[in-house]
């Protein structure tokens, strides 16, 4: 898996980690987020309120669409589900 470039600040409780424990957490963490924040699990957890239509924007290919456009357009949100 190619790990992207991304800045954490991760904050341990225990003081008496060793880095390779640490390094460990920092790498199971990075795979979580890896599989999170892919397109299809993002399309998900999103809806897209467009009020220049009056709609609500559920279908994954519709928001993959309105995602993927380099212009965002007035009065179009990117709603969380939870």
């Amino acid at each position: 898996m190619n790990k992207s470039n991304r800045d954490l600040l991760v904050m341990f409780k225990q003081d008496l980690m060793t880095p390779q424990a640490m390094e460990h957490e920092v790498s199971l963490l990075h795979d979580m987020l890896f599989t999170v924040e892919r397109l299809d699990n993002f399309v998900q957890a999103h809806e897209i309120i467009d009020l220049n239509k009056y709609k609500i924007i559920t279908r994954a290919v519709a928001i993959k669409n309105i995602i993927r456009q380099q212009k965002e357009k007035p009065f179009v949100f990117l709603n969380n589900k939870n």
